[in-house]
């Protein structure tokens, strides 16, 4: 898929269907204006309307809601080195990371921490409004779980971890409909590939799913599209 960046006049051509590529050419950025003056060009595909860039420019302000309020917690601020977000070809992606010395969950448990259910509750409330569905996802580090031998895994122990986290997000105010699927999935997607046990391989994911993505992972799961909510691990 080829993109570009042109700009705003291109893009009013574009949606009247007046430019070089015509209707549906992969063109557009979309400029969001942060609260600090910052100006930030998406590069997206636009679709009939603009409509593509038009969800781009919706993710791109999310992601930068969720920043301010994180920050405008000192707690939560204090978790900023554990957060990581950014803007994948599925959306836009929150990721909370394990550290040291202050973990997500205890180890071997799936009971959410304090200040963990604290952000997430805060997670789940400025994403209360948008109307994108979620996916989540739990993931482990390469530990073998110490009761695995009974049976329980890191396959569990991350499905657990996740449904707990959809909880608290629901908790936060995300209306339980927008989520769409939630799984673990241990240690088969490292963070720090390099370090198969390194802590920040210990994880939950959010993701705020654009309309291609959310179209892509119905026809994956086209029960879930017929169905009356989350494709839900247990």
């Amino acid at each position: 898929m080829e993109l570009a960046i042109c700009s705003a006049q291109s893009r009013r051509r574009l949606s009247s269907g007046d430019s070089d590529g015509g209707p549906g050419h992969a063109c557009g950025a979309v400029v969001v204006r942060h609260g600090d003056g910052d100006r930030v060009g998406v590069a997206c595909r636009v679709l009939v309307g603009g409509e593509s860039c038009a969800e781009a420019a919706r993710l791109e302000a999310l992601k930068a809601k969720v920043e301010e309020s994180l920050a405008a917690s000192p707690k939560l601020a204090a978790m900023k080195s554990q957060i990581r977000l950014d803007m994948t070809r599925d959306g836009l992606r929150i990721q909370i990371v394990d550290e040291q010395a202050r973990p997500m969950f205890d180890s071997g448990s799936a009971i959410v921490k304090p200040y963990m259910r604290e952000l997430l509750r805060e997670i789940g409330h400025v994403l209360s409004d948008v109307p994108n569905r979620i996916t989540l996802e739990g993931h482990t580090d390469a530990q073998p779980f110490s009761g695995g031998d009974r049976g329980y895994s890191n396959w569990e122990l991350s499905s657990d971890r996740a449904n707990a986290s959809r909880r608290e997000l629901v908790g936060g105010g995300l209306p339980e409909e927008h989520m769409l699927l939630v799984q673990g999935l241990a240690s088969s997607n490292l963070f720090v590939a390099a370090d198969p046990r390194s802590p920040m391989n210990r994880r939950i994911s959010i993701i705020v799913m654009n309309r291609e993505a959310e179209e892509r992972l119905l026809k994956v799961q086209p029960e879930s599209a017929e169905g009356e909510g989350a494709a839900t691990v247990d």
